[in-house]
């Protein structure tokens, strides 16, 4: 039972400390001066630098052992955001936020490998589904939980507090974490490799996974996926805090609970794809998303909310399905396939999303609209071609 609060907890704080800043937006463009675009770099550095640890983690964790390097990334980056809250300007804000993303790519990085080793075969499964679990609500509670801690101070800076606030809960997690976690069942178990070996294995396993057109193709869902995700979620609350809806900074925080809609979605997902296949799963993630986002251009609260569902449910169903897929695909070197399916997953949130700040800015909602339904769009046709391929695959 520890072990399953301790993964928990892991993932809670990982993805609330990540995605604590997204609804903070608004504040950050108000308080610095800086445009959309800019404002979502304080998401969008954390996501790319967090990309680019997990290709380097997995070293650490065969030198080190996998418990210390989560605890150690999960500490330092809890504290890492509580001096987020105390940032003296615009660029020393975003360097740390910088700075937590690289910190934080220790956990993804490293969990599901130790829960391969540590958790016993028969409760791997549900060990973990309470890890992904975590990793969901963490992404809920950071969104919700720092609008409404925001909506609660005074004036611009009320985003300290909420920074302050969120930091102070994921340090405590980690603590918790390190406490709940039990020793290694089996300390010997993981070797570090000779770093030149390693490095030249990692460089061939990615090599060959990336001439895979199979997937290359998951790899490129998850890119687009995310990127018309994370999009909407940015800059939706810049267009609700805004006349004709004119909400609060917890009334437009709350809309985020259509998360809670997502969550639920991925178990049946997985579902219908072990029962009908994985292609008409992945195909259905971007219709949805693009139902959503057609909802979203009305002029309706009401519409916009069931268009943000809709997103959000297609969003998990792609992300769900394609990383499932990903690990069935890759028959040998699977952790080098799952690492650069997150790389790209992270790199479209990174990238996509503050290339969606600068459409925002020039066209508004209308614009961040088109953008991210040619993303879904792409996503769709990606999926298709997928799907068929597959089909000549099981003719033949």
């Amino acid at each position: 039972m520890s072990l399953r609060i301790a993964l928990f907890l892991a993932g809670f704080a990982t993805f609330a400390l990540l995605y604590c800043v997204q609804p903070l937006l608004p504040l950050f463009d108000r308080t610095f001066r800086v445009g959309a675009a800019q404002a979502s770099l304080a998401l969008s550095l954390s996501t790319g630098c967090l990309a680019l640890s997990i290709l380097g983690t997995t070293p650490l964790a065969a030198a080190f052992g996998a418990r210390r390097v989560m605890s150690a990334s999960m500490i330092s980056a809890a504290l890492c955001n509580l001096a987020c809250a105390a940032a003296p300007g615009w660029t020393a804000l975003l360097v740390l936020r910088a700075l937590e993303g690289l910190l934080l790519g220790g956990v993804p990085a490293v969990a599901m490998a130790y829960l391969s080793e540590e958790a016993a075969p028969a409760e791997l499964g549900s060990v973990m589904g309470l890890y992904v679990g975590g990793t969901a609500f963490g992404g809920m509670a950071g969104r919700v939980g720092t609008a409404f801690v925001a909506d609660l101070g005074a004036g611009h800076d009320s985003w300290r507090l909420a920074l302050l606030m969120t930091g102070a809960c994921c340090l405590a997690a980690a603590l918790l974490f390190v406490a709940l976690l039990p020793p290694t069942r089996r300390p010997g178990a993981v070797r570090a490799r000779p770093a030149v070996a390693s490095r030249f294995r990692g460089l061939g396993a990615w090599g060959g996974h990336l001439r895979d057109s199979g997937l290359g193709g998951l790899f490129l869902i998850g890119f687009l996926a995310m990127s018309a995700f994370v999009t909407i979620y940015n800059y939706l609350g810049f267009r609700l805090l805004r006349p004709p809806f004119s909400l609060s900074q917890r009334q437009s925080g709350a809309v985020f609970l259509v998360y809670l809609f997502g969550i639920a979605a991925s178990p049946p997902a997985g579902r219908v794809s072990a029962r009908i296949g994985r292609g008409p799963v992945l195909v259905a993630g971007p219709v949805l998303g693009l139902a959503g986002v057609g909802l979203t251009l009305l002029a309706s609260l009401p519409a916009i909310i069931a268009g943000l569902s809709l997103v959000t449910i297609g969003f998990f169903v792609s992300h769900s399905v394609a990383s499932a897929s990903v690990g069935a695909r890759a028959v040998v070197d699977r952790g080098h396939a799952a690492s650069l399916y997150l790389l790209a997953y992270y790199c479209g949130s990174s990238v996509m999303g503050s290339v969606g700040g600068w459409v925002w800015s020039r066209d508004g909602w209308p614009g961040v609209a088109g953008f991210t339904g040619g993303l879904l769009g792409a996503g769709v046709l990606t999926a298709v071609l997928l799907a068929l391929s597959a089909r000549r695959r099981a003719v033949r």
